[in-house]
């Protein structure tokens, strides 16, 4: 079995994530299941950036294959905000409900192609050979109010119109289909099976 560090905490995360990798040699393990883990500060400026600050910092702790995630929304109308501060649009302690508010009262003149958003998400994974990098990316529009109660930080107010549905309304399975994280970790999976199949 092949064990495989998600340099995370967060459980949202790893419950999108740990499908994907169903009916593989796999072993997912979170930061949460380690005895102790490291100290991360994301203070890249980038996706890709912040994904390998965090992959680095873990592998250098742990010694063994791992991948890290950054991911956040982006809309052009707002320059691009609140991109690498999704988490903490709001603030260092914000929570989801705060960074949503922040980003309705930001766009509530906004109509039309100027809600246009994208998700993003990029893929660190590292081991004894180096560092691998995999993105994905999924385009919608910012409603004015939530919809749907499921997912987690801006998926109730991130629209898909090919669906007719936020995020939020999505099935876990529908949302691996469709997400930015999903595209990216499918990505790494097709990297991870050759890997596998090359040292069976």
């Amino acid at each position: 079995m092949f064990e495989l560090i998600v340099a995370t905490q967060n459980p949202h995360k790893l419950d999108e994530i740990r499908p994907l990798f169903n009916n593989r040699p796999i072993l997912l393990k979170s930061l949460t299941e380690m005895d102790e883990f490291p100290h991360i500060i994301e203070d890249g400026n980038s996706f890709s950036e912040n994904a390998a600050i965090k992959a680095q910092i873990c592998y250098r702790a742990f010694q063994q294959p791992i991948f890290a995630d950054d991911s956040g929304l982006e809309v052009p109308a707002l320059n691009n905000e609140p991109g690498i501060f999704s988490a903490r649009y709001a603030g260092p302690h914000s929570d989801y409900n705060a960074n949503n508010y922040l980003l309705i009262s930001k766009m509530k003149n906004f109509s039309g192609s100027q809600r246009k958003a994208r998700f993003v998400c990029t893929i660190c994974y590292m081991d004894e050979t180096g560092s691998y990098f995999f993105s994905g990316a999924t385009t919608g529009f910012i409603l004015n109010s939530f919809q749907g109660g499921s997912g987690f930080g801006y998926d109730p107010l991130f629209f898909l119109p090919r669906l007719n549905k936020t995020f939020a309304e999505l099935s876990l399975e529908e949302k691996n289909t469709y997400s930015h994280r999903g595209k990216a970790v499918r990505k790494l999976l097709k990297f991870l099976d050759k890997r596998l199949k090359t040292s069976a």
